[in-house]
């Protein structure tokens, strides 16, 4: 006994049925506030820093260490996958996300050992980001070394 093929309003019919409801919006929201927050954090350490007479210099340094510190920490006690779960995008643009995606791989793979684990594994997800930064960055600086040299 051979079946019937469905017919595409069939097929679409029964795609909605199975779909489940979107919750973009949800998403978006916890994004938001999540990675919104992180940022006040950073700029409530910037503020502090200037507090303590780091300079303008060193205070934003100061800010993104402690904020890296942070982020691998969390990691470390598997806090930051939790919240990267419930916030999505939100807790991975900032800084402390990449921190995330780079002690992740490590911790991981660290009972591989030191070297073929941690070490061949820290930059799996950070990586490709690290690489393309670079590049970009040389390409676009040696285009702007050019235009600027021809039109001085």
């Amino acid at each position: 006994m051979s079946r019937q093929p469905l017919t595409s309003d069939e097929y679409r019919e029964l795609v909605s049925k199975l779909t489940p409801p979107s919750r973009m919006l949800r998403g978006y929201w916890r994004a938001f506030w999540v990675g919104g927050l992180i940022c006040c954090l950073g700029q409530a350490l910037t503020l502090w820093a200037q507090q303590l007479n780091l300079g303008e210099v060193t205070a934003p340094m100061f800010t993104t260490s402690c904020l890296i510190f942070l982020g691998t920490t969390l990691t470390g006690f598997g806090v930051y996958d939790r919240i990267g779960k419930y916030a999505g995008a939100g807790s991975a643009i900032p800084v402390t996300g990449f921190a995330n995606s780079v002690a992740a791989p490590a911790i991981e793979f660290q009972r591989e050992g030191a070297v073929m684990g941690v070490g061949a594994r820290l930059f799996t997800l950070a990586g490709p980001v690290l690489a393309y930064g670079i590049v970009a960055s040389v390409v676009v600086g040696v285009i702007y070394w050019l235009v600027r040299g021809w039109v001085l």
